[in-house]
C-alpha cells in the first residue's frame, strides 16, 4: 500500500492536519523513575544477553533499510509465558516459536510469518505483584553514539550497549522524566515503512509530565522533526517524525492519574476497536480506556492483558498512511 499524506492521528494521538514545528533547543529535564518498569527491563535484558539464546533477526531476509527513530520491535518480560501466548494468539492470531537456551525461555511472536514481538519468561518473587510492560526498541545506526547523546541530555543508562547474535547491538535507557525505552541497531536492517496489517504494532505514544522537554530530548537523540498538534482538551500532543513519516506522539500525562509514571504505550492496528475491546474482556483482559472516537470517526482504546500489561487498540483507515509533508 502506498502511504497517503498524514491527516490525523487517532484518539489522543490524532488531531487536525495543521502542524507547527517545535524548536529543537527546549531544555528542562526532570527525572522520575518507574521502579517496577526499571526492574522488569533490567531483568529481561540481563536474562537474554547472559544466555546463549539464538534470537531471530528483526528482518528476514536481511535488508539494507534503516529508519532511525522508528519503533522496530517490542519485547515483554512475563511471569506466565503460556498464559500470555494464549491471550495474544486468541486476540490477534499470533503464532509462537519457542526458543530455549541457558535455562531461558523465549518465544518469538509472528503474524502471517512476520515477527511482531518477543516474550521472555521471568518468575516473580513470591508476594510481589508487578504489571509487565512492553518495551519499545527504537532504531538507531550507532548504539554507542546514542548512549553518548542520551547521557548528555539527561537520560540514564539502565543496560549498557551490548551485542546479541542475529539481532544487533542494543541498549536500554530511561529518558529525563523516567520513561524506559531501548535502542537497537539491527544487524538485518529495519522493517519497511509499509502500513501494517491488523494484529501488528502501528503506533507508539510517550505519556509524560512535560511533553516539550521529552520531545526535545528525543529530537536530539533521533533527529526527529517535532510538530505541535492543536487540541482543545487542555493537554499537549506533539508528533515525532523521521524520513517524512509519523513515528510516535508525545502526550501529557493525565492529571487524574497522579500515580502514573511517564511511560511508552504501544498500539496494535485493529479493524474494529469496539469488537476487539470486547474480545479482550472475553479472553480475561480488562479495559483501561473505553473505545472513543477520534475526529475522523475511527476509534482508539487502551486495554490490558490478563497479567495487567497495557497496550492500545487503534483503528486506522485503509486510505490513511503515516507520511508527513508540510
Amino acid at each position: 500500500m502506498h502511504p497517503q499524506h498524514f491527516s490525523s492521528l487517532l484518539g489522543s494521538i490524532s488531531h487536525n492536519i495543521w502542524l507547527r514545528r517545535i524548536p529543537s533547543d527546549l531544555a528542562k529535564h526532570i527525572c522520575r523513575q518507574g521502579l517496577f518498569v526499571l526492574l522488569l527491563c533490567l531483568e529481561g535484558a540481563s536474562l537474554v544477553t547472559a544466555s546463549p539464546l539464538q534470537l531471530p533477526a528483526i528482518v528476514e531476509p536481511a535488508s539494507q533499510e534503516h529508519h532511525v527513530g522508528k519503533v522496530i520491535f517490542v519485547e515483554l518480560v512475563t511471569p506466565d509465558l503460556a498464559a500470555t501466548k494464549q491471550f495474544y494468539t486468541g486476540l490477534f492470531g499470533w503464532t509462537f516459536r519457542d526458543i530455549q537456551g541457558g535455562g531461558i525461555e523465549y518465544a518469538e511472536a509472528s503474524l502471517d510469518g512476520h515477527p511482531v514481538a518477543g516474550l521472555v519468561h521471568k518468575d516473580l518473587p513470591i508476594g510481589e505483584h508487578r504489571h509487565p510492560r512492553w518495551l519499545s526498541f527504537i532504531a538507531v545506526r550507532d548504539v554507542d553514539k546514542a548512549k553518548e547523546i542520551a547521557l548528555q541530555h539527561g537520560a540514564k543508562v539502565l543496560f549498557e550497549p551490548h551485542y546479541i547474535p542475529n539481532r544487533g547491538r542494543e541498549a536500554v535507557f530511561a529518558d529525563p522524566q523516567g520513561a524506559i525505552f531501548a535502542v537497537l541497531a539491527s544487524s538485518s536492517g529495519d522493517p519497511p515503512d509499509d502500513l501494517v496489517v491488523p494484529g501488528d504494532w502501528i503506533w507508539s505514544s510517550l505519556i509524560t509530565i512535560d511533553p516539550d522537554t521529552d520531545a526535545a530530548f528525543y529530537q536530539k537523540l533521533f533527529d526527529y522533526e517535532v510538530f505541535d498538534l492543536p487540541d482543545d482538551d487542555g493537554g499537549q500532543h506533539l508528533l515525532l517524525a523521521s524520513d517524512n513519516y509519523a513515528r510516535s506522539s508525545v502526550n501529557t500525562l493525565p492529571a487524574n492519574r497522579p500515580n502514573l509514571h511517564p511511560h511508552w504505550l504501544n498500539y496494535i492496528h485493529v479493524e474494529d476497536a469496539v469488537k476487539m475491546t470486547a474480545k479482550v474482556v472475553e479472553l480475561g483482559g480488562r479495559v483501561l480506556v473505553e473505545p472513543r472516537l477520534d475526529r475522523h470517526g475511527s476509534k482508539v482504546a487502551v486495554v490490558a492483558d490478563p497479567l495487567g500489561t497495557p497496550f492500545g487498540l487503534l483503528e486506522w483507515p485503509d486510505n490513511e498512511g503515516k507520511e508527513v509533508k508540510e
